[in-house]
């Protein structure tokens, strides 16, 4: 018997979950694009998006999702044949520098594997040896999305600074802002990417790029900087069409002020972060119980410190993984993260590995009852785990109350 019917569930990391304000907010008719209450809505968006990033800082949106992020800011950073460094920490920081290096950059890539994060040691090391100063900028991940390791980025600015390196810090927030505390002035980076299906809890289709006054003033005018990238005229247009280079996504427009309506004046950001910093917690209880059963279940990232407050990559054996989110979705509607980029020669399908969300419009009731669906899939596979999974995660809920 199937239990599945009802509203579903998804725990993936993005789409995020949405809030019915956000979705109410989108269902109108369209507006006037030239004048009006749209442009005078739309104006107020912006102190909200540099609140949310904690800068003061220029802020560029594009109609995309992430990965039109990552071309906005390395078209505007970069001419082809400069060189860019990336701290990789899992598949999305890999991928950046492999978008960066199809657009023709020069890459060099330090990866630090996929259970740790980028290690500022070594970063200096790279930029002192970069005796020309080729480096243009170094480009990392806060939280990648697929291991779910979070990066120190104060550590690396810092490590930077101890260099005497002048390159630029770029740092993609895609999973982690809003969700992960995130401060581009005080920690130091020149240029955040993000989008708008995670922590900014709205349907995907907003890029956003911010980029500090040192990064105008080196960037944006470079060979790769075509018409519809360069930042320039998205942050500071003569027109309102120039904020999208065309037609406004109208409706995106209505959710995302809703949804930023939400984080930054009525939760506000830090309590925000402490949500999403408990609800980890609680996720993180139950593996760790389910893990004394069975030492095939672990959570990829070993230290709490480490891990992204968003998303929860763990790993329970192929092929169980693959067979525990099948049954959730098909028989209690809840739908688990894939184990992207976790493959290995092992596993080449990744079966044995995926990833709780814990991010967005997410509270303690949702999160509970992923786990207890979890804990009903384990039993009814006969996958060996341990006790005591929903009563930890239950107390971690209890302690914060």
């Amino acid at each position: 018997m199937s239990l599945a019917h009802g509203h579903p569930y998804l725990a993936i990391p993005g789409p995020s979950v949405m809030p019915e304000r956000v979705l109410r907010a989108m269902h109108r008719g369209s507006p006037n694009i030239y004048e009006g209450p749209l442009v005078e809505m739309v104006a107020g968006l912006w102190p909200d998006l540099r609140a949310v990033a904690g800068t003061t800082a220029h802020v560029a949106a594009y109609i995309g999702n992430g990965h039109a992020g990552w071309e906005a800011a390395n078209a505007n950073l970069f001419s082809r044949g400069e060189r860019a460094l990336v701290l990789a920490t899992g598949q999305f920081g890999l991928s950046w520098a492999n978008h960066a290096r199809q657009m023709g950059i020069e890459v060099e890539v330090l990866d630090f594997g996929r259970a740790a994060p980028a290690d500022p040691g070594r970063l200096e090391t790279a930029l002192r040896a970069d005796r020309e100063g080729r480096i243009k900028a170094v480009l990392t991940t806060h939280v990648d999305t697929a291991t779910t390791v979070r990066n120190d980025i104060p550590a690396l600015r810092a490590a930077m600074d101890a260099a005497g390196h002048p390159a630029l810090l770029a740092v993609d927030c895609i999973a982690s802002l809003a969700c992960d505390e995130y401060r581009m002035d005080d920690w130091g980076a020149d240029v955040t990417v993000a989008a708008s299906q995670k922590g900014l809890m709205t349907p995907p289709g907003l890029a956003f790029v911010w980029f500090s006054e040192a990064a105008r003033l080196r960037c944006g005018e470079g060979d790769l900087a075509t018409p519809y990238w360069r930042w320039g005229p998205r942050a500071e247009p003569a027109e309102f069409w120039q904020y999208w280079d065309g037609t406004a996504p109208t409706h995106h427009l209505y959710g995302l002020r809703e949804a930023l309506t939400m984080l930054v004046h009525e939760e506000g950001l830090a309590q925000a972060w402490a949500r999403h910093e408990a609800l980890a917690r609680v996720v993180w209880a139950a593996f760790e119980a389910w893990g004394t059963g069975n030492p095939a279940i672990a959570m990829n990232v070993p230290r709490p410190e480490w891990r992204g407050r968003s998303v929860t990559a763990a790993r329970l054996g192929a092929p169980d993984a693959a067979r525990l989110r099948a049954w959730c979705e098909r028989h209690a509607g809840v739908t688990l993260g894939i184990g992207l980029g976790a493959a290995t020669p092992e596993d080449p399908k990744a079966e044995g590995a995926l990833r709780v969300a814990h991010m967005g419009h997410v509270n303690a009731h949702m999160t509970l009852g992923v786990l207890a669906v979890m804990e009903a899939g384990l039993k009814a596979l006969g996958i060996a785990h341990g006790d005591g999974a929903l009563e930890a995660a239950a107390q971690v809920v209890a302690d914060r109350a």
